[in-house]
């Protein structure tokens, strides 16, 4: 787990990369966009997904969830119980804000197919719900956490020979 600042956007950085190609990849695949879309279209999508994610996640989502996270009445000591608190919060502000980013791009690429707004939104929320939580807990989250324990919080406390 991130111990400063700068720890922490790392690890933002390397759990948003993860995130944003899956659930993008996911949502791809989901609406039957994947074969329509060229190349420059995807990465465009994955690139403008990947700087809203990043941003949503350290000036909003994250500083919210934290604070929801460390509210709650439970033994912090123990660090699943933090991990899980944090990836529900985490998951739950990430999806809502990023469902909304998503039905913004699906208008745009005309793959609403006529729905209203609000029943897209509420489809959308269920649908990466149920793909990013499981995500987070099962796959990124604890490859992030030893990607970046190995290769960030290792190199820091090494130190620098002259």
């Amino acid at each position: 787990m991130p111990r400063t600042k700068k720890e922490e956007f790392y690890f933002g950085l390397m759990m948003v990369t993860g995130m944003v190609i899956f659930m993008t990849s996911y949502n791809l695949i989901r609406i039957d966009a994947w074969e329509t879309l060229t190349w420059q279209t995807v990465l465009l999508q994955l690139l403008v997904g990947y700087v809203v994610a990043f941003a949503v996640e350290m000036f909003v989502v994250g500083p919210v969830a934290k604070k929801l996270a460390f509210a709650l009445p439970y033994d912090k000591s123990k660090k699943l119980f933090v991990i899980l608190s944090l990836a529900f919060f985490m998951v739950t502000g990430m999806v809502l804000s990023m469902s909304l980013f998503g039905l913004g791009m699906t208008y745009y690429s005309g793959h609403l197919n006529g729905q209203s707004l609000v029943a897209s939104y509420i489809s959308l929320c269920f649908h990466n719900f149920i793909f990013a939580f499981p995500l987070q807990l099962i796959v990124m989250g604890p490859l992030v956490r030893f990607l970046f324990s190995r290769f960030v919080q290792n190199r820091a406390s090494k130190p620098v020979l002259q």
